[in-house]
């Protein structure tokens, strides 16, 4: 038995109009292949290669201005952070420890002078302590939030008001002749040398490690703007061979200019860096190394001095952990011994005699100073107090003369090499200056240039 088909007629299908744009690709690549076929019909004849290598040039000239102009002002940038960023501020770091280490040696010292402190010392103290608080406001506005400074400088912010707040219950318990006053102070002193001294240590080595990051970023070698001169006065070379072989004519002006402007380029770039690079070298030998020592050796006499006048508020009271000694006489033994170590080593580095002369004062003052205070323990150790006081602190051949004098030339010598240290630095700074600019306006000339040149050559074939 038969059945006739379940579908009855058969009905037309209608076109999807989603699929109906099939030949788009197609064409897409006919079109493509066609100017492929004239790129390829233009390169076989002379004219056509000329417009081709010409505007290849061009190009290469550009990219060459625009690379020189990139890296030479990411290294003058970085010059530009060592004069007027980085090197203050890591100074501005080594005068905040100086300011808070002067500030408890200028305590202890009206401690010892009794009840009426001296208007001079108290000047002396709440300078030092406005000058750190000026200095530490000044850089938490030139350091990130989440930087290791930033955490450094929070860290004295919140110290520095606990300090000044122990100095004065010192200051009163003493006006009042209670020995609860020397307590206080070795309290105070405790927490700025167990706390204080060490932030602002920890602040003055993130300051100066980022001073020696950007003097090693703007001394890098601009090695890609090199490698992309040398290609571009290599490229232009052979075009003008090219141009020789085919002609006969010796020079074509156009790229001859090109060749001037590149090569232009490269010398400026290479002298102005090496220029730049050896002046930055020597601030950071030369200026910065005896700005470090003489920075230590001054935080040392101030430690020192600090600690030889405890020794008389004390009272033999701090003993060393073995019970052997005075713990501040040992501390005293121990920063005096580290400050001529470091007087040494500063006038080994200082290369002239307005830097080596300050340096020989201070050594000369800190051999008189240890004989001083030798005399003066040796009068305490015999039980007179007020006569050691007197040669501590009093104003005829006392230690604190001595301990002036080494202050004093210290001060001259870090003034020095700080003048030294800008000087090389902005040298540096300034064989950079308008290299980026210049690199970019000579970039341009020389790609007009080219144009220029391949157009004469152009002109022949009309």
């Amino acid at each position: 038995m038969t059945h006739p088909p379940s579908g009855g007629t058969q009905t037309s299908r209608t076109p999807d109009p989603v699929s109906a744009p099939v030949g788009v690709p197609a064409q897409r690549r006919t079109n493509w292949a066609a100017r492929t076929g004239r790129l390829r019909a233009v390169a076989t004849t002379e004219p056509g290669r000329l417009q081709i290598i010409g505007a290849v040039l061009a190009l290469l000239v550009v990219a060459f201005g625009a690379v020189t102009t990139l890296e030479i002002s990411s290294r003058a940038s970085s010059a530009d952070d060592v004069v007027s960023r980085s090197q203050p501020l890591s100074a501005d770091a080594a005068d905040i420890y100086r300011f808070l280490a002067d500030a408890d040696t200028t305590a202890a010292s009206g401690f010892l002078a009794g009840a009426q402190e001296p208007e001079a010392v108290h000047e002396q103290y709440r300078k030092d302590i406005e000058e750190a608080a000026r200095l530490l406001v000044k850089a938490s506005g030139s350091t990130d939030s989440d930087s290791a400074s930033s955490r450094e400088i929070a860290t004295l912010n919140k110290l520095l008001p606990v300090y000044t707040g122990l100095i004065e219950r010192a200051r009163a318990n003493n006006r009042q002749g209670l020995p609860l006053g020397g307590a206080y102070l070795r309290y105070a002193n405790q927490k700025m040398t167990g706390e204080m001294l060490p932030a602002a240590e920890r602040l003055y080595a993130a300051e100066s490690g980022r001073l020696e990051s950007d003097s090693a970023d703007a001394r890098q070698w601009p090695l890609l703007s090199l490698g992309a001169g040398i290609v571009v006065l290599g490229a232009l070379a052979w075009m003008q061979r090219r141009t020789y072989r085919r002609t006969n004519r010796v020079l074509n002006h156009g790229l001859l200019a090109a060749t001037a402007a590149a090569a232009v380029v490269v010398l400026w770039m290479a002298v102005g860096h090496a220029v730049a690079r050896a002046e930055l070298r020597s601030a950071m030998v030369h200026g910065q190394a005896s700005l470090d020592v003489l920075n230590d050796a001054r935080i040392s006499s101030l430690k020192a001095r600090a600690n030889e006048n405890l020794t008389l508020v004390a009272r033999g009271a701090v003993l060393t952990p073995d019970g052997s000694a005075d713990q501040y006489e040992a501390d005293y033994t121990t920063g005096m011994k580290a400050l001529k170590g470091q007087l040494e080593k500063a006038g080994e580095l200082a290369d002239d005699e307005r830097g080596s002369a300050p340096v020989a004062d201070a050594s000369e003052g800190v051999t008189e100073w240890q004989g001083r205070h030798r005399e003066a323990r040796a009068t305490d150790d015999h039980g007179d107090y007020d006569g050691a006081l007197e040669q501590i602190i009093g104003t005829d051949k006392s230690t604190g003369q001595s301990f002036q004098q080494v202050d004093a030339a210290l001060e001259q010598a870090l003034a020095h090499e700080q003048s030294e240290f800008t000087a090389a630095a902005e040298d540096g700074r300034g064989a950079l200056r308008g290299l980026p600019t210049g690199a970019a306006a000579l970039a341009v000339l020389g790609a007009a240039a080219v144009i220029v040149g391949v157009n004469r050559r152009l002109s022949e074939y009309r």
